[in-house]
């Protein structure tokens, strides 16, 4: 579904990202680890295209996407959810969630506004209240439902569980396993190496912006030295 090879990222004279290549193929969880300022959430800005790559391609189903805007890559199937959430504070829940809706691709429409609420009754219960006027745990919620309102192809998270209460992270954790169930593709960034592990198929650990650990997460989750060395746990 998605591959990268060679990606090379900036920030003025900053080189972030050095050479990162990996591939996610359909219907695959891939969890994205390291610690702060190795380049995840840059990894993800590029493949989303707010950020220019000064090397490297990204393919998504063989096609070349490098550096093509945010509109266009969301229109292929791939929903967003960024760190901070950037739900639209002036709108309700519900025309957060029903400004985004649209079919997938091929046609379907497996999540509906029903679905979204009936996987987050909170939601249900606040449809009328502005975005900022739900707590921090809600508005992830609302970010979550409104990316799967679009039926994407590929579902990224970037930072999912960040300053949550724990009922409200147990709580994402069990609408991502959902997601994973019906087939959609995720990447995932989160700092709860464990959770991320234990909710992917693969996963891939950025160091000073280069790919030092990549395997399957339950490997990865065994290798406890690995993990000290690149995440100090």
């Amino acid at each position: 579904m998605l591959s990268i090879d060679d990606l090379h990222t900036y920030y003025g004279d900053s080189h972030i990202l050095r050479g990162v290549a990996l591939s996610l193929p359909v219907g695959v969880s891939l969890g994205l680890l390291g610690r702060n300022g190795m380049g995840k959430t840059t990894l993800i800005r590029t493949l989303m295209g707010y950020v220019r790559p000064a090397a490297g391609r990204v393919q998504w189903h063989e096609r070349d996407i490098t550096a093509q805007p945010p509109e266009r890559i969301a229109r292929l199937g791939v929903g967003y959810v960024p760190e901070g959430r950037g739900i639209f504070p002036n709108l309700s829940v519900l025309e957060n969630l029903v400004m985004s809706a649209r079919a997938g691709l091929d046609g379907r429409k497996a999540w509906t506004l029903e679905r979204v609420l009936a996987t987050f009754p909170r939601l249900a219960e606040r449809l009328r209240h502005g975005g900022q006027q739900l707590s921090g745990g809600e508005q992830q919620m609302l970010a979550i439902g409104r990316a799967l309102m679009t039926n994407p192809r590929l579902l990224i998270l970037d930072e999912a569980t960040e300053g949550l209460a724990p009922l409200i992270v147990a709580e994402i954790w069990r609408v991502i396993s959902e997601v994973r169930a019906t087939g959609i593709s995720t990447l995932i960034v989160d700092r709860n190496y464990r959770a991320v592990l234990a909710h992917t198929d693969r996963a891939v650990v950025l160091e000073k912006g280069k790919i030092v650990l990549d395997g399957e997460s339950s490997d990865l989750a065994r290798d406890a030295a690995a993990l000290t060395a690149f995440l100090g746990v």
